[in-house]
């Protein structure tokens, strides 16, 4: 794989981080309601280590072109999303005071979270599916494709975790004076995972052909 090649796809891969979604949701929740954004990003981000050594193994392929096991990857990863976004329209706290204690999750019950959320979310095996392939060279003296796929991995984890971390510190900074705003911001939070959970859900369970 050349310079360009991988250029091109860390543009690509960070438009597509930078849209909203349940990742960005999480990272926003977790900037306001633990003490730290990190293990939630970490958490995440390991999800995406796991999706890389998924492609590695080839069984991205199999999931992706499996309509029944990407059925039922998307309704756990939905139901996962509209529980966890049900918890937070519930429970919608303000920012939190490192001196606070007893107030967040454990970092681990965090990180645990974050992981669910990317690595049940199908949408991220078929960018691992739809994406990687078309930087993939299997030209002459290319790469080997193991390594390429492991690069492009890399990089975007490394997409994921510059966003994300810049998401979750940001909505904390900026909010951290404002609690009643910073409650208003976790209840959309936990609208938006409800909401793309309920969608991912009608998606694959409502039968429009009948």
């Amino acid at each position: 794989m050349d310079t360009r090649s991988a250029a091109a796809f860390l543009i690509i891969d960070l438009l597509l981080v930078c849209t909203p979604g349940a990742d960005w949701a999480y990272a926003i929740s977790a900037g306001l309601r633990e003490r730290s954004v990190v293990p939630a990003v970490g958490g995440m981000v390991a999800a995406y280590a796991a999706h890389t050594v998924l492609a590695l193994t080839g069984l991205t392929l199999l999931v992706a072109g499996s309509a029944g096991l990407l059925t039922a990857l998307t309704v756990a990863g939905a139901g996962y999303l509209v529980w966890l976004g049900g918890t937070v329209l519930t429970r919608p706290a303000g920012p939190v005071s490192p001196e606070a204690p007893g107030v967040a999750a454990s970092p681990w019950r965090t990180a645990a979270k974050g992981f669910g959320i990317s690595g049940l979310n199908p949408k991220g095996l078929l960018l691992y599916f739809s994406l990687f392939p078309q930087f993939v060279s299997t030209d002459a003296g290319a790469w080997p494709v193991a390594a390429q796929t492991a690069l492009l991995g890399g990089l975007h984890m490394t997409n994921c975790a510059t966003v994300y971390l810049a998401v979750g510190v940001l909505a904390r900074r900026t909010l951290a004076a404002r609690p009643a705003a910073a409650r208003a911001v976790t209840r959309v939070s936990g609208a938006a995972m409800v909401g793309i959970g309920a969608l991912l859900l009608a998606e694959h369970l409502t039968p429009w052909d009948a």
